[in-house]
C-alpha cells in the first residue's frame, strides 16, 4: 500500500538520512528545509547538566527551528560518543555542522575524515565568514555580518545612521543557500556516486543578497546609500500617507504612473512637466513624494488598495506581524501547520514556503521540536546498540 501524501515517507527527501550537528540559527534553517520535505533528521545535541536547554527548546523559536527532527544527546569528545557518531555517519547521506576548523578536525568531522568512513557522505558546513581567510576563525553572528556586508548602511532613513534589518536575515539567508547546496550535492551524487563538501557563510550569503545594490558597485562603482522607504532607482515607489495610516505604492513605470493618476483623479500630476518620464520622476522624487502624499492623504488605506490594484498599480497596507498572519491571502495560503508536543500540546508553526505540484504540504508536522535526547534510545537501537550497551553508555555519561 502506498504511503499517504501527508506521511514523511511519501515526501521527496524521504530516502535521505541527515545528521544535524548545528547550533544557533543558520545551520538549523538549512536542515529544516530537508526535514520539512521528508528527510530523516537526527539532531546531535550536547550533553546538558540542567533543564535550561529543554526549557529553551519548548519556546516558540526552537520549536519552529527543530520541528520534524529527532534528538540524540551525545558526548562527541568521549570514546563511546565518537564510536556512535561513526556508526551514524556510516548510514547517513548528509552531515551538517557549523564548528570552527580546529574543532571539526578534533571531532573527526572534516570532509577528509568523514569520507574515510562513508565515501558517499556529503558534509555541509556553515560559518560566519568562510572556511578560510583572515576572518575565518572569528565568531560570526547576524548583526555583525549585517554591518560588515554593507546591508546596514543601506537600511533606514538617510542621515539617521545604519539600521539593523528587523529579522535575522544573514542567518536565514545562509541557511537557505546551504540547503540549496545540499540538494545540488545530492543531485550530483545521483549521477556520480560521489560525496563532497558543501559550504557557505553568513558573509557570502549577505554579499550575494546585496544583488542589484552590489552590482551598482561592482559594475558602476556606485556606493548605494540609505533611501528609507523609497526605492533607490525607481519613482514613485515607497510608503505614503493615507487618511487612516500608511500604504505602500509602486507606480514607477509609464503605465503604472498613468494608472495611479487616473485611479485617484490626479490629472494634474499626470500633466506635470517634471513627471513626464521615469528619469525625470526619479530626479524630482522628493517633490513628487510630497505631491503624492497630498493626494493619498485624502483616502483610507483600504480605499487606496481597492482603487489602485485593479488599475495594475501595486498597492498594499503595512501590517504588523499579527495582521500579516491574519491577512486574507496568508490565511488562504495556509502558512501554518499544527504540531503536537507532549507537554505544550497543539502548537502552530510556520510551514515551508516551497510548493510542489507532485506533493501536497502535509496537514501537520510529524514531530514537534524534540527535547534534547528525546529519541536517544530509539536511535541507538536503530544502529545496533542493545539495552545493556545503552545503559552502560548512559552510566558513563557518553549519551543521555
Amino acid at each position: 500500500m502506498s504511503e499517504p501524501l501527508c506521511s514523511p515517507a511519501a515526501l521527496p527527501l524521504a530516502r535521505y538520512k541527515v545528521l544535524d550537528l548545528t547550533i544557533a540559527r543558520a545551520g538549523p534553517v538549512a536542515v529544516r528545509l530537508l526535514s520539512d520535505w521528508g528527510a530523516d533528521v537526527t539532531r546531535i545535541e550536547a550533553m546538558a547538566d540542567d533543564n535550561s536547554v529543554t526549557g529553551r527548546r519548548r519556546g516558540s523559536d526552537e520549536q519552529n527551528l527543530h520541528r520534524n527532527k529527532r534528538s540524540l544527546c551525545l558526548d562527541l569528545k568521549s570514546a563511546q560518543g565518537a564510536q556512535v557518531l561513526k556508526r551514524l555517519v556510516e548510514r547517513s547521506d548528509v552531515v551538517v555542522e557549523n564548528f570552527r576548523s580546529a574543532v571539526k578536525k578534533r571531532l573527526g568531522l572534516t570532509y577528509q575524515q568523514l569520507k574515510l568512513i562513508n565515501p558517499r557522505i556529503i558534509l555541509a558546513s556553515i560559518s560566519g565568514f568562510g572556511q578560510d581567510g583572515p576572518y575565518s576563525e572569528r565568531p560570526g553572528v547576524d548583526q555583525i555580518v549585517q554591518g560588515l556586508s554593507g546591508l546596514s548602511s543601506v537600511t533606514g532613513e538617510p542621515g539617521r545612521g545604519p539600521v539593523r534589518v528587523g529579522i535575522a536575515i544573514s542567518d536565514t539567508t545562509a541557511g537557505m543557500f546551504l540547503g540549496q547546496g545540499i540538494l545540488l550535492a545530492l543531485l550530483h551524487r545521483e549521477h556520480t556516486g560521489e560525496g563532497q563538501w558543501v559550504h557557505t557563510s553568513l558573509l557570502e550569503g549577505m554579499i550575494n543578497k546585496l544583488d542589484f545594490q552590489g552590482a551598482r558597485y561592482t559594475v558602476d562603482h556606485e556606493v548605494a546609500q540609505q533611501q528609507g522607504n523609497s526605492h533607490p532607482t525607481l519613482a514613485p515607489m515607497g510608503t505614503y500617507r493615507a487618511r487612516d495610516g500608511l500604504v505602500n505604492i509602486a507606480a514607477s513605470s509609464a503605465r503604472m504612473w498613468r494608472g495611479f493618476c487616473e485611479a485617484l483623479g490626479a490629472q494634474a500630476l499626470l500633466a506635470h512637466p517634471d513627471y513626464q518620464d521615469g528619469a525625470s520622476r526619479l530626479a524630482h522624487s522628493q517633490q513628487l513624494d510630497a505631491d503624492i502624499n497630498r493626494i493619498t492623504a485624502q483616502f483610507d488605506v483600504a480605499d487606496l488598495v481597492a482603487r489602485l490594484n485593479p488599475a495594475n498599480v501595486p498597492c498594499g497596507p503595512i501590517h504588523d506581524i499579527g495582521q500579516a498572519f491574519e491577512d486574507a491571502q496568508v490565511k488562504h495560503l495556509r502558512m501554518t501547520r499544527p504540531a503536537t508536543h507532549p507537554v505544550m500540546g497543539e502548537i502552530e508553526l510556520v510551514r515551508s514556503p516551497i510548493n510542489l505540484s507532485g506533493f501536497d504540504h502535509p496537514d501537520r508536522f510529524h514531530h514537534a521540536g524534540p527535547d534534547p535526547g528525546e529519541h536517544s534510545e530509539a536511535i541507538l537501537k536503530e544502529i545496533g546498540y542493545d539495552d545493556d550497551a545503552i545503559r552502560q553508555m548512559k552510566s558513563e555519561g557518553s549519551v543521555a
